[in-house]
């Protein structure tokens, strides 16, 4: 029995709301199933005076509520499907450290050198990196350090004390020792002066906000949505199958949320690194240089965003937001980010065989997945997945 339905997605970001607009633009009938009270998702945004701690002094900015969201791509056929629902702002990232007590860009580039270290020294490190590598290459800082320059030595062990470690230190709750070598592998020098943060073609925001697009996005006869309803008031798995509102259910359930919650944890409880969100509204027209400035050593918190600088507004007033990362804990905080280890991995793996078990579930998202995704891919891993379902 099927309800009225062919296909049942759980969540409204943009891996649930792709898959929804793509489905019921072939004629199916979608309910779409989203546990909070709006559209979109951690890309959730809207006007400040409705955030707590920016309060109604803030009134007329618009804020990320979930932490900064700005949409980049390669993918032109990504862009051209995104832009279907609205118009986007052109908008070039820029993100700033701050390092020993300056503001200087990142990424790590021949900017940000000129920025930290003596005028003689930049000078030699700039030389021997335009010597040996091409301009606009980004270096590993790994490779660097196994360069036989002892400058270029040098500027890797730099990058990667007052860049990285301790800013992934509070990101993750690492010891030095448990992070990675392929993840500082992977922590670039620029051998160029784009201060830009993402060198994708296709860089902006939507011009409405995030919460309008994906509004457009699920505007359509075919698609009807239930908020503030977690997926297990419609959604049980029992025996093997999918049940819906307690009854067999032979549609198709696509679910984008936390794959342990959907098996009642029955393996254990795959972790997650969250974020506590804090806003404030700045009385001065401008607080920081940049729209995002990181803070990778002495404070509790890892970066501060401001909004105008994201979305501009006539204002003489600002709001910010500082966030502190943390663990997540079930039913306390959001889960943002999948800690990948070894063992995280494996216990994901359990969970993936048993929804493989059952032929009309799909799992698809951050969550869901227990992977990292930007926006960009995950839209293209939705349009990916509609056009091979039957």
């Amino acid at each position: 029995m099927r309800w009225g339905f062919d296909t049942v997605v759980v969540g409204a970001g943009f891996a649930g709301a792709v898959t929804a607009e793509r489905l019921a633009a072939r004629g199916e009938r979608v309910l779409v199933v989203e546990r909070r009270m709006h559209l979109g998702g951690n890309c959730y945004d809207s006007d400040a005076k409705l955030v707590p701690g920016a309060g109604r002094e803030g009134a007329g900015i618009l804020v990320h509520r979930y932490g900064p969201h700005l949409f980049h791509t390669e993918d032109a056929d990504v862009w051209e499907y995104v832009s279907r629902f609205g118009a986007w702002d052109v908008y070039q990232h820029r993100v700033e450290a701050i390092i020993d007590g300056r503001a200087v860009p990142l990424p790590f580039s021949l900017e940000t050198l000129r920025g930290v270290f003596p005028a003689s020294m930049a000078a030699r490190m700039e030389e021997a990196l335009l010597r040996r590598y091409d301009y606009g290459s980004r270096i590993p800082i790994l490779t660097l350090l196994q360069s036989d320059d002892s400058d270029l030595v040098q500027l890797a062990h730099f990058v990667y004390e007052k860049v990285f470690l301790h800013y992934t230190m509070k990101q993750w709750g690492l010891s030095p020792e448990s992070i990675e070598g392929a993840v500082t592998a992977r922590v670039p020098v620029l051998v160029g002066r784009d201060t830009r943060y993402f060198p994708d073609r296709f860089q902006g925001v939507p011009t409405e906000g995030y919460g309008e697009l994906f509004r457009h996005m699920l505007d359509h006869p075919c698609i009807k949505i239930l908020l503030n309803t977690s997926f297990d008031e419609v959604i049980e798995i029992r025996g093997g199958r999918l049940f819906f509102m307690g009854q067999p259910f032979d549609g198709r359930v696509v679910y984008t949320g936390m794959v342990d919650e959907l098996f009642g944890f029955r393996f254990g409880e795959l972790p997650y690194r969250s974020l506590r969100m804090r806003f404030e509204t700045i009385e001065a027209e401008s607080y920081q240089s940049a729209p995002v400035v990181n803070y990778p050593n002495n404070y509790d918190f890892t970066r501060i965003t401001e909004f105008k600088k994201i979305h501009p507004v006539v204002s003489p007033r600002t709001v910010i937001l500082r966030e502190y990362p943390e663990a997540y804990e079930r039913g306390r905080n959001i889960p943002y980010y999948p800690i990948f280890t070894e063992k995280n991995q494996a216990m994901y793996e359990r969970y993936r065989e048993e929804a493989e078990k059952i032929p009309n579930l799909i799992l698809v998202g951050r969550l869901a997945e227990y992977r990292y995704y930007d926006m960009d891919d995950i839209v293209r891993r939705a349009l990916d997945l509609c056009a091979s379902l039957a």
